[in-house]
């Protein structure tokens, strides 16, 4: 029996000098490493997480914002320079996109604004939790900016009183607050509204709706969202808090069908290439798609967050 020592020389396991790295035996046989290409994948899935991670996709964002929480945005339909914002005390924004400058502040109402929407006049209409839909006129409003910045002798009072009076055109009023507001598509200036138990019709000629839609299905449960179609201008979907979706008719003043999820939605949005699908987004941390043909199953489901999807 044969016994062999290995020895090696002292220069090939030690460093020359202090800076060098750290000499170790490998042996790169790929029988001794099975899992090096599993290894490798990780690897490379790391790296590729490791660079989403450290990027900045952030573009700009807006200064000299709101003092209190944004609770609805708005852009306009004919227009990408303008944007609305606004905040649970009742202050609106409208915001320049390319410079992302503040233009004007209104204090539109006394609670949170719950709904805003672009006309086709160029005005806005907003609908708040203090029950009143206000429509303003833009460049009134963008006047009232400049002639406020010129007084100099004014109370906070009568100035806040004045910012809210310069460019407002209409006031509506009900009994209980407004969850939500959208405005047609088309030549025609017609609003609807989601009340607490009611979808509203209105004109901006009338003081008082001109179509109430109370009899959600036999709920009496608020309405929290409400979108008209984007070509099909009489039909308008919407969300209860009954946890339902459902499809009015406006030629015939009546609704037409109605589907219950498992979990209430927060908000609707037509699809604007195939408007016959809408995407709703849901308390079950999902987003559904469906086909308002049918309502009777969602033809995509989206899924990945991880908390409740509250806008889309």
């Amino acid at each position: 029996m044969k016994v062999k020592a290995l020895s090696r020389s002292q220069a090939s396991t030690e460093r020359e000098c202090i800076g060098d790295l750290r000499k170790h035996a490998r042996n790169l046989d790929p029988a001794y490493h099975p899992m090096q290409r599993p290894r490798e994948m990780t690897r490379a899935i790391t790296s590729a997480k490791m660079e989403r991670m450290f990027a900045k996709p952030l573009v700009g964002n807006f200064g000299n914002g709101h003092q209190d929480a944004v609770y609805r945005t708005a852009i306009c339909r004919k227009s990408l320079l303008p944007l609305l914002s606004g905040c649970a005390d009742g202050q609106i924004k409208l915001w320049d996109l390319p410079t992302r400058t503040c233009v004007s502040t209104v204090n539109a109402h006394t609670q949170a604004v719950n709904g805003l929407v672009f006309g086709l006049d160029q005005d806005f209409y907003s609908c708040s939790q203090d029950g009143a839909v206000r429509r303003f006129s833009i460049p009134g409003v963008l006047s009232s900016s400049s002639a406020d910045a010129t007084l100099v002798d004014s109370s906070s009072s009568s100035s806040s009183f004045q910012q809210q009076d310069r460019g407002l055109l209409d006031t509506w009023r009900i009994q209980g607050s407004f969850q939500s507001i959208d405005h047609q598509w088309d030549t025609e200036r017609q609003f609807v509204t989601a009340s607490d138990s009611a979808v509203q019709l209105w004109t901006p000629e009338r003081s008082a709706p001109i179509q109430t839609h109370s009899d959600l299905w036999g709920s009496a449960d608020t309405v929290n969202i409400v979108r008209f179609h984007p070509v099909e201008h009489n039909l308008i979907a919407n969300c209860s808090m009954d946890r339902g979706i459902g499809l009015h008719d406006l030629r015939t003043a009546s609704a037409m069908k109605k589907t219950v999820l498992r979990m209430r939605s927060n908000d609707l949005q037509w699809n604007p290439m195939e408007p016959l699908n809408f995407v709703v987004a849901n308390e079950d941390f999902q987003a559904y798609t469906f086909d308002m043909r049918n309502l009777h199953e969602p033809s995509h489901i989206f899924k990945g967050h991880t908390s409740a999807v509250m806008s889309v």
